[in-house]
């Protein structure tokens, strides 16, 4: 048996007028408001993160050449993921821009899209994550490195690390690019059960960006340039203004 689901939202509904959409999205709390405006799937009161996408989610631009970048790595044999962030250090916001998603591949594997996106590009990784002892993390660090990844052990403190990008996402200081569809399906699902425990299930991305925001904004670094350049030059030929999305 087969299923078909479709999200429908009131710009798909003809009988409601601009008016009625406007007061029933006063009324309706803003963790529920893309659920119901928009279909999108919601968790209500469960969800760790509850803030509505459209407040989140950017267009894709030009990262400038002068933002500190980083990304981090969260490793599993069922799930590999890793999630790269701009910072924009004149408002500080932090732009998640790029994202890794794959399943049971060796390390290589995963190492080399890793790079593709810039060896000069340093990155965190929890060395105790998904049950590995530290010893055997520290390994698959040394692994990792040994495969061109410049890697370092990132703070897997949890709560600490929720609270800190609950408070970007919340204050307008963390947005994400609305091409990562990966990052946005694990976000709208990511939540705590009955007893308050988070569901461990589909969230490498979601511990990734608590690892980046934690650890991986203390390693972050600009873009090589050619030292011919002039600095002036160099950040005016580079800047670029994001658009909301």
């Amino acid at each position: 048996m087969s299923k078909y689901v479709v999200m429908a939202g009131w710009d798909d509904v003809p009988h409601l007028d601009e008016q009625t959409k406007q007061d029933l999205y006063a009324s309706i709390p803003p963790y529920q408001r893309d659920a119901r405006s928009k279909g999108i799937p919601q968790l209500g009161s469960g969800a760790i993160y509850p803030v509505p996408e459209s407040e989140i989610v950017c267009k894709p631009f030009e990262i400038p050449r002068y933002w500190p970048r980083c990304y981090a790595l969260d490793v599993g044999w069922n799930r590999t993921a890793a999630i790269w962030g701009a910072w924009n250090l004149d408002e500080d916001k932090i732009f998640l821009y790029a994202e890794h998603y794959r399943s049971q591949a060796e390390p290589a594997i995963h190492a080399a899209p890793i790079r593709g996106r810039g060896v000069w590009i340093p990155g965190v990784i929890d060395p105790a994550a998904r049950g590995r002892s530290q010893v055997d993390g520290t390994r698959l660090i040394e692994q990792y490195s040994d495969l061109g990844l410049l890697l370092a052990p990132a703070e897997n403190a949890v709560e600490a690390g929720l609270y800190a990008v609950w408070e970007r996402l919340s204050d307008g200081r963390l947005f994400v690019f609305s091409s990562l569809q990966n990052w946005l399906s694990e976000f709208r699902i990511y939540r705590r059960d009955e007893k308050g425990k988070i569901v461990k299930q589909n969230d490498h991305l979601m511990d990734a960006t608590r690892y980046l925001i934690l650890s991986g904004l203390q390693v972050a670094c600009r873009e090589p340039r050619e030292e011919a350049e002039d600095d002036r030059q160099w950040i005016d030929s580079t800047r670029n203004e994001y658009t909301g999305y």
